[in-house]
């Protein structure tokens, strides 16, 4: 009896005190110093003063740098992250320069290859036991350490692993030596270790399928260091976070899988969205004991200072922040927590889905069925399907038995994504509702809206005007 009030209270006091907390990631883009140290990229060496007063010069002076740390402290003060891992930052003398603006953070530590012209850093609201040097390739000098942090949060130990792999200027084999280089520290560690990865990997959430058939990135047969070395996919399917107890060997969930895909980006390239800043957390994260990580925190950080108009506003020349977004996610201590179930209400008949959901998931564990769906194109065994009023889907090889202009109830059981780009592989359970005549008013006119917003992925777009030439389409706003 008195062992149960004991630990009744226990959890009581534990429960009272449990504290959640938050954990970012954010690429600053180039925080340098005030000294030429020989390292520098050509627009960081410090003006010479003949022409340090002009406003455009390719230089590096006070007044840019005080700009510089203006920008970033207002952004890392209105993120107010409890532990933020940093990337681009020239030297301790730059970092302390930022912390003098951010005074809340108490603990910091600082990593970077002598050679190399920008490292890495952490800063904290919570004490700092220790940290780590990681070697990603002591043949190159030029190779960039991973900083290992170990924290002591509320009397519970959490490692934070902060990378910057080369950018893809250099091939896929670079920055399998950044995976490799974790591997072998993490898959060492006991299950019960709680940790992160989190960084700028320079690599995407799907990176085995964006970089396929890039012949100048491609140079390890498809082997991708964020999916393949870090276990992130499986039998070329993404790690879920409802599987993650499901396989034998120690795999990762990356957290951009929690927002939908249009929503997947904290940097742009050429207008389309990338994800080379990733948090990636372990099975020990979900085991609620110590640490846990709490379900659908994470977010891309993008008030419209740092983001506006489809763009990220980067620094250039005297202005801007940085050319990347800072990502965030939250934690708890609480060795109780648990995601409070849903309430699941009794259906009566078949539970129909929206096409829109189809873009939410990865892919499909149970069948799912669609209710009003319009075929508005027809190309031998492919279709494009649309719901009134919702998205559009384009079914490939699986469409013999639909017709264009008819409206039907029907059963999808596998998507695939094909070079970045949704589709259904599988149809069953095909019941014609009715004719839709009017199909082609589902078209969207494109001078009405802006076709390379990723919503309109799949729709049939009119009114396009432009000139034709070697198979491309140019438009009137050179797009």
């Amino acid at each position: 009896m008195i062992k149960k009030i004991l630990l009744g209270v226990f959890l009581s006091i534990s429960q009272i005190f449990a504290l959640n907390f938050t954990v970012a990631s954010y690429n600053v883009e180039n925080l340098f110093d005030l000294k030429n140290d020989g390292t520098e990229y050509e627009d960081y060496k410090l003006c010479k003063k003949t022409n340090s007063r002009l406003k455009n010069v390719k230089c590096w002076n006070r007044k840019k740098l005080n700009t510089k740390l203006q920008n970033l402290s207002k952004t890392i003060k209105h993120l107010n992250a409890d532990i933020i891992a940093l990337q681009e930052i020239e030297s301790k003398k730059a970092l302390k320069l930022l912390l003098k603006k951010l005074p809340r953070y108490k603990y910091n530590r600082f990593l970077k290859n002598h050679n190399a012209s920008v490292g890495v850093a952490v800063l904290s609201k919570y004490e700092i036991l220790n940290t780590k040097n990681i070697h990603t390739n002591k043949a190159d000098k030029y190779a960039r350490p991973i900083l290992e942090t170990t924290l002591n949060i509320q009397g519970f130990k959490l490692k934070i692993y902060n990378s910057h792999w080369r950018s893809k200027r250099a091939k896929e084999n670079t920055r399998t030596r950044y995976a490799t280089a974790l591997k072998n520290e993490i898959f060492n560690l006991d299950e019960d270790i709680d940790y992160i990865l989190l960084g700028d990997f320079n690599s995407n959430y799907n990176e085995w399928k964006t970089f396929k058939h890039n012949k100048k990135l491609n140079n390890t047969y498809g082997i991708t260091g964020i999916n393949h070395i870090l276990n992130t996919i499986e039998d070329d399917k993404l790690v879920l976070q409802k599987n993650i107890y499901n396989y034998q060997k120690k795999v990762h969930y990356n957290l951009w899988l929690e927002l939908s895909k249009n929503e997947r980006f904290s940097y742009k390239f050429r207008r389309e969205n990338n994800t080379p800043d990733n948090i990636l957390l372990p099975l020990a994260l979900f085991d609620n004991k110590n640490i846990s990580y709490i379900d659908d925190s994470f977010k891309v950080f993008k008030p419209k200072y740092l983001y506006e108009n489809n763009k990220i506003n980067r620094w250039n020349k005297n202005k801007g922040y940085s050319d990347h977004l800072p990502i965030i996610a939250s934690f708890t201590t609480d060795v109780v927590y648990k995601k409070t179930p849903k309430k699941i209400k009794k259906i009566k008949g078949i539970k129909y889905k929206n096409i829109s959901h189809l873009y939410k998931i990865e892919h499909i564990s149970n069948p799912i069925n669609l209710k009003n769906v319009i075929v508005i194109y027809k190309h031998k065994n492919n279709a494009i399907l649309k719901q009134k009023n919702n998205r559009a889907i384009y079914a490939y090889n699986c469409a013999d038995n639909l017709k264009i202009g008819e409206m039907y109830n029907l059963t999808i059981n596998e998507l695939e994504d094909y070079n970045d780009l949704l589709e259904i592989k599988n149809i069953c359970n095909i019941k014609k509702i009715k004719t839709f005549l009017d199909y082609k008013s589902l078209y969207k006119d494109g001078n009405k809206i802006d076709i390379f917003d990723t919503k309109y992925t799949n729709e049939i777009i009119k009114n396009l005007k432009g000139t034709y030439k070697k198979g491309y389409l140019y438009l009137k706003n050179n797009r």
